[in-house]
């Protein structure tokens, strides 16, 4: 009868295994929702474009109840893109301590439109 001969299982093979296990156990809190596109906290760079169309009216946007005790509304508003102007609905986001919104505004100069963004500004 031949002798059985036992596989050795080297170090770190055992080591790696162990790690890749736990790390696919690791707990992480849930991410927070995301409402729409990031906001800054300082006002976006003078560069400015100009449009040849005026704005459509605002939409009516249901805002319902705030996710959390707090948030700020920020309502939506017309943005320029691909030649045409395209809805960004409005979000609920978590307020920046010291600061208030800004809102989104569409200024005419002559018979040109500009879209000046929404910012957080300082008290």
């Amino acid at each position: 009868m031949p002798a059985c001969r036992r596989r050795v299982v080297p170090p770190l093979f055992t080591a790696l295994l162990v790690v890749g296990l736990v790390a696919g156990c690791t707990v992480a809190p849930a991410p927070r929702p995301y409402y729409g596109e990031p906001v800054v906290v300082v006002p976006p760079p003078a560069r400015v474009e100009y449009v040849p169309v005026a704005p459509p009216p605002p939409r009516y946007e249901y805002v319902g109840p705030a996710p959390t005790v707090g948030y700020v509304w920020i309502g939506g508003y017309w943005n320029w893109a691909g030649g045409r102007h395209e809805w960004v609905p409005g979000r609920w986001e978590s307020p920046r301590h010291g600061h208030y919104w800004v809102p989104h505004r569409w200024q005419q100069r002559d018979s040109r439109w500009s879209l000046h963004g929404g910012y957080w500004q300082r008290h």
